[in-house]
């Protein structure tokens, strides 16, 4: 026996190693991913426990809040291991461990912060206890389960070329290396049984096609998918899958009485071991497949997605197959995406050129394995797209119980690409490349994602750029905040850090506002979130406590840029909706705190056409170099609408006022505008050197107006002197202080 055993590792030590890496790879995600933050894990583990706590199944109620929610609806052997594993634990804790985020992000992977779908508290640090200690033995169960998805990868792709151990370990490792595969199989998730069972599924229907199978092999793999049925309703296509290959195999022998009598062998333990939990669904809720109650629950879409819908969905769905961590709102790097895209198109290339050359070689030895392979994952497509039709699910995750078969083509292709005399070191060198980014996603990405914010020292908030002493009704102080941009573009975000100290230990948890403030004091972007973005409520505080909290807001509501916006921050309490009262240093009451202003600028350089092109020096400030002026003859009592477009000739420092007059021969003005450029929301004093300025203006001309001819005076001055920008000539010399454009004709009014 050991003799076997050491011969069976000279042969696959290799597959050995990357089992080994899998698993510890497993346990770290596992220990890195707070509990209930791993993909729907919230609303799996309440099944298991319902299981273990009462020895029954759950019944689905819509409209009735449930721990489980839709979960509830999925066939349940994963969930009863689960609870066998773990039904000595007493996790009557877990309602105190269940504290939700009320600002949590969960599916929305580009929001800032608010990643964690719960709040932590010490109850989960180890020494594991209570439910905390049961999510972790099931995880640890569930990795094992990936585990075993690895390895069938390996003999699945060993099944269909033998000598070809380089592309079964290039499979295994493309399986095992995934960073959204080790993840979900850190987690509690049915998924982690089904896509086993799946794999050894298929390596028997594979196995089943090279020759006449035997009454055992056919039972078993009836057993194989009657298990993964009673897992997961996506299992159910196995049952078609094993019927083609049956068809397959009796067209070869000419015999229909042995695809008649394998049918019959296969379909008995399926219906052995999973036709009761149909039948309970029928009897409940009138569908077989309970998957009318789990859209009720769950969701359903609002309206069908089009083609061009779902095709757009399609980013993020490849995405999530490689990793998109935490309840959908943790992202990699764009780079690891790209690595992943190239490696895809780089497969599929291969893959279409080894479909050339066996048509052109006549080559059909291996094609009806590599055709059931194939069909596996197109049902599984086919499948998800109708899903997502229903509910939104577009999660590549989902394609796991194919993903044997994606790893096996995946590394096929890139052999076919290259050739089998290079494939090693290519499969050497991505392996590599793979385990390294599987093992620093959990510390780049996931971890950050729940930390807490840094407690400064009393020397630290010396660094403060922008020092502030707002006290909160005596419960916190707002020390100060560092704003690190000074421009935003709508869809960007803007990062503001604000320095907290707390004054008291707090009963309550407060929540921190941030709002942004557009033209017209109109709130076109707002954050809301406990401290810490989430992770860090204000209950947790010691007194004297200082928090350094960064956040990010970003524009949500359509506006045309370019103006000023005016951040205001602010504390309040959820439940009551109660804002506290803010006061300043010498305690006077602070009806708004400002924190500061930034410039809001279209995402593009704006392009304009000037009808009246000028060149006109405004005190080497600014320079008016055109305007516009609305067609016609404006009467008596009607508006006249101006556009000035003006350059920023200098970095400026004060806010300057335009006037806009409307006068007569005499100087004497019937019209007149005064204000601060873009109807006073985009001051001067922001203006960046070259930037062009479109200022718009609407003179209204006074009743009594005698009908003729007047002209429009424009210049700049500062409001509290009065002093005007002096016109300059080429040469620097002054030349007046305002610019005269083209008449006008007042007409008299109807």
């Amino acid at each position: 026996m050991i003799k076997k055993i050491k011969e069976v590792w000279r042969t696959h030590w290799t597959v050995g190693l990357i089992l080994f890496a899998f698993i510890g790879l497993g346990i770290t995600y596992s220990l890195v991913t707070p509990i209930f933050e791993a993909s729907d894990e919230i609303w799996h583990y309440p099944v298991a426990k319902h299981i273990a706590d009462t020895g029954t199944l759950p019944v689905q109620r819509p409209g009735v809040e449930q721990l489980w929610r839709q979960e509830g609806s999925q066939p349940p052997l994963y969930y009863i291991v689960a609870a066998l594993a773990t039904s000595w634990i007493d996790t009557s804790d877990m309602a105190g461990l269940l504290w939700r985020n009320p600002h949590a992000q969960i599916g929305i992977p580009l929001a800032e912060g608010n990643k964690n779908m719960i709040i932590h508290t010490e109850r989960e640090s180890f020494p594991y206890r209570g439910t905390t200690l049961a999510v972790h033995i099931i995880r640890f169960l569930s990795v094992l389960m990936g585990s075993a998805t690895v390895l069938l990868t390996y003999l699945i792709s060993l099944e269909l070329f033998p000598s070809r151990q380089s592309l079964a370990i290039g499979a295994a490792a493309f399986n095992a290396f995934n960073p959204m595969f080790i993840f979900i199989s850190g987690s509690v998730s049915n998924d982690n049984l089904v896509v086993p069972l799946c794999s050894l599924a298929l390596l028997l229907v594979l196995r089943l096609m090279k020759a006449p199978p035997s009454r055992c092999m056919l039972i078993a793999l009836g057993s194989i998918i009657g298990l993964a049925a009673i897992t997961k309703v996506s299992a159910l296509g196995l049952v078609p899958l094993t019927f083609v290959a049956l068809g397959y195999l009796a067209f070869q022998q000419r015999s229909w009485s042995s695809f008649l009598k394998g049918c019959l062998l296969v379909s008995a333990p399926i219906l052995i071991l999973a036709s009761w939990w149909y039948a309970r669904n029928w009897v409940l809720y009138g569908d077989p497949l309970g998957l009318g109650v789990m859209v009720a629950i769950a969701g359903p879409r609002l309206r069908q997605p089009s083609l061009a819908r779902l095709l757009g969905e399609f980013q993020g769905f490849r995405m999530a197959y490689f990793g998109v961590f935490g309840g959908f709102n943790i992202l990699a790097d764009r780079w690891v995406y790209a690595l992943f895209d190239l490696l895809g198109l780089l497969a599929l290339a291969g893959l279409v050129m080894a479909t050339i050359k066996g048509l052109m070689r006549k080559s059909w030895e291996r094609t009806p394995s590599l055709l059931l392979l194939s069909l596996w994952v197109v049902m599984l497509l086919i499948g998800l797209v109708r899903w997502t039709q229903t509910t939104k699910a577009s999660s590549g995750r989902l394609l796991f119980p194919g993903i044997s078969a994606l790893s096996f083509f995946l590394a096929f292709g890139l052999e076919r690409l290259v050739g089998q005399r290079y494939c090693r070191y290519l499969f050497g060198s991505l392996t590599v490349l793979m385990f390294f980014i599987a093992l620093f996603s959990p510390f780049r990405y996931i971890a950050p994602a729940y930390a807490r914010p840094p407690l400064l020292s009393e020397e630290d908030i010396d660094s403060i750029s922008h020092r502030l002493e707002v006290n909160y009704e005596g419960e916190i102080r707002l020390l100060g905040y560092d704003i690190e941009e000074r421009v935003i573009r709508p869809g960007e975000f803007l990062p503001i850090t604000l320095y907290w100290q707390s004054l008291k230990v707090m009963k309550r948890d407060y929540t921190v506002y941030l709002k942004l403030f557009g033209p017209h004091n109109e709130v076109i972007g707002q954050a809301d979130t406990y401290p810490g973005l989430g992770s860090y409520p204000t209950t947790f505080w010691r007194e004297g406590d200082i928090i350094k909290d960064t956040y990010a807001l970003t524009i949500e509501r359509p506006i045309e840029p370019p103006f000023a916006a005016f951040i205001e921050v602010g504390l309040y309490e959820r439940g009551a909706l109660r804002g506290l009262a803010a006061y300043g240093e010498e305690g006077q009451a602070v009806d708004r705190v400002i924190i500061g202003r930034v410039k809001v600028v279209p995402r593009k350089a704006q392009q304009y056409v000037i009808s009246h092109p000028l060149e006109v020096n405004l005190g080497n400030q600014v320079e008016l170099i055109g305007y516009d002026i609305e067609e016609g003859e404006p009467e008596v009592e009607e508006r006249v609408q101006l556009t000035l477009y003006w350059r920023a000739l200098a970095q400026i420092e004060r806010n300057y006022t335009v006037f806009t007059h409307l006068i007569d021969e005499e100087g004497q003005i019937w019209a007149q505008k005064d204000n601060q450029p873009f109807g006073g929301n985009y001051p001067t004093s922001l203006w960046d050197e070259g930037e062009i300025v479109k200022d718009e203006y609407e003179l209204i001309v006074r009743e009594g107006t005698p009908p003729g001819e007047y002209l429009l005076e424009v210049g700049i001055y500062l409001l509290s002197t009065g002093e005007r920008l002096p016109i300059l000539t080429a040469e620097g010399h002054p030349s007046g202080d305002s610019v005269f454009l083209e008449p006008i004709e007042i007409v008299a009014g109807r």
